[in-house]
């Protein structure tokens, strides 16, 4: 059963995380290589799903359409219906082994899916809980893929880097959900920009203005707590804003191509429309320039507001020519890609899979990272009205967004911010 604010269960932030770093025996003991069965002895690599909304049940079908020999066997949520609502998805999957013992609630469910013999876990909740469970998973030594953006906060990125380095250190291989960089079209153009072919890069724009999304207003049963944890696209605290959860996918292709986070950035952003108590305290729309090492400026935009215009892609400026940065490039080399294109939701975990077949590890956690971070800066930026830098927001800013402890009840819906009066932290 979910907990609810009267069952009288507390969990303090600081022994949730330090949960997060209990590691047994057995879960080191499964550790993959390309020479050594999977864990129960045989040649089926077994998943673990944590976190079963939307996209963790995506990312669970994309898992076991990616290739032969992969089994979802365990699952785990805050929530039952949560839980029971993807199983019933998933269920119909030839590769869906979960059984009724393998299926986990509550708080820690995460710990135990880590511990229910699987070789590889899908990081599905929201965004803020990814640095703990991150740790969690490659402490357990853990494969692992999960979805972007993997932090909310400058301190959750410190976490989601150091994680990634142990990662390598224990030879784990590690994905993200930023499917961009496992889409054959993107990756040939920016194999060709890399090359050259753009000269040297002096401006991008990127976008990803769109309409409004789903909402979950609060329901009499709901805790303040449940019910921002169930609507937690608007809060920042779970989400980083919509800058951090969904244009970090633009970003990450324009770090991509200039091979590199941006040094500072300016920007502003408001809560024009969605300004209701269902809306939380994220902002509607943001504009963002960056400036990369270069001294090249990029003008980021993110909306989400019905009735307007949508555009969702980057454009990436060099003094030979321009490109949409997935397909084509016009100018001195003008190039248009041809080639099949699977996938990018399956073959992002086919190349997962593959290479720890191959004991060949792949490591996404710092990249990835990188690319929430640049993220959080520009909406830092926008929420305080100060110029930010990359070297500040990296490693100075004590920016922590989650709360004092973990349990269902009271939890005040924190302030939205105001430009020139929120303080960088």
């Amino acid at each position: 059963m979910t907990q609810s604010k009267d069952d009288g269960a507390r969990v303090t932030r600081r022994n949730f995380l330090k949960g997060s770093a209990a590691v047994s025996a057995a879960a080191l003991a499964s550790q993959l290589s390309a020479s050594r069965a999977y864990a129960g002895g045989t040649d089926t690599m077994r998943v673990g799903l944590i976190g079963c909304g939307g996209r963790g049940t995506g990312a669970a079908q994309n898992c076991m359409d990616a290739a032969d020999g992969v089994e979802l066997v365990a699952m785990g949520d805050l929530f039952e219906d949560r839980l029971n609502g993807s199983r019933n998805r998933l269920k119909k999957h030839d590769s869906f082994k979960v059984t009724d013992d393998k299926c986990f609630v509550g708080w820690d469910a995460y710990n135990k899916v880590l511990n229910a013999g699987v070789d590889l876990v899908i990081l599905g909740t929201p965004p803020h809980f990814r640095p703990q469970q991150y740790k969690a998973a490659i402490e357990a030594g853990k494969h692992v893929f999960m979805e972007k953006p993997v932090a909310v906060d400058p301190v959750g990125i410190r976490s989601i880097i150091k994680s990634s380095e142990l990662a390598a250190e224990k030879g784990l291989s590690v994905v993200a959900g930023t499917q961009r960089r496992h889409h054959a079209g993107y990756q040939a153009i920016m194999d060709k920009i890399h090359e050259g072919a753009l000269g040297e890069l002096v401006a991008a724009q990127c976008y990803w203005n769109m309409g409004f999304l789903w909402v979950r207003e609060q329901k009499p049963e709901w805790s303040d707590m449940e019910w921002q944890v169930r609507n937690w696209l608007y809060f920042t605290w779970l989400s980083g804003d919509h800058i951090v959860e969904q244009h970090v996918h633009n970003l990450d292709v324009v770090n991509w191509a200039f091979d590199s986070p941006p040094v500072k950035c300016m920007g502003m952003g408001g809560r024009e429309v969605r300004t209701g108590k269902k809306h939380g305290n994220i902002f509607d729309h943001f504009a963002i320039e960056y400036v990369y090492p270069n001294g090249a400026r990029v003008q980021s935009m993110a909306r989400q507001i019905g009735g307007c215009s949508s555009r969702v892609s980057e454009r990436i400026v060099g003094t030979k020519g321009t490109s949409n940065a997935r397909s084509s490039i016009q100018g001195e080399n003008s190039f248009s890609f041809k080639g099949k294109v699977t996938n990018p939701y399956v073959q992002e975990h086919a190349d997962l899979i593959a290479a720890i077949r191959k004991g060949e590890p792949v490591n996404e956690g710092r990249q990835v990272a990188e690319s929430t971070l640049t993220a959080i800066m520009g909406r830092i930026s926008a929420y305080t009205g100060k110029e930010v830098s990359w070297n500040w927001v990296m490693n100075q800013s004590k920016l922590d967004l989650g709360p004092d402890k973990y349990e269902f009840g009271d939890l005040e819906i924190p302030e939205v911010a105001t430009p020139g009066k929120t303080s960088l932290v």
